[in-house]
């Protein structure tokens, strides 16, 4: 579980940037606990890593623990947080070559 734990908190960008696709995100938005824990549960299978309910579920919450202390999260209720983070920071800019010809 902590390794787990560790893979999350070390690639929080990947993890949001995965979750975005399917949940709204952004500034003072609220995010749910069953969100983050499915986010999870996905983002762990489609490396491979199946994952129970359970562990999803206590991985989720071991997660938004971290992330309250990080300030990046702040507890409105036991399954909801406002997100206090904006997601710039979590999203890759493309590079482009500005001499490339469109035709």
């Amino acid at each position: 579980m902590q390794k787990k734990l560790e893979v999350l908190k070390l690639n929080q960008n990947e993890f949001f940037r995965f979750m975005r696709e399917k949940h709204p995100i952004f500034f003072n938005s609220n995010i749910f606990l069953r969100d983050i824990q499915y986010s999870i549960f996905t983002y762990f299978d489609l490396k491979g890593e199946m994952l129970k309910y359970s562990e999803s579920e206590k991985l989720a919450l071991l997660f938004t623990e971290y992330l309250m202390d990080e300030n990046k999260l702040v507890k409105l209720s036991n399954n909801a947080w406002r997100v206090d983070f904006t997601m710039n920071d979590f999203v890759q800019t493309e590079n482009t070559n500005e001499s490339e010809v469109v035709s």
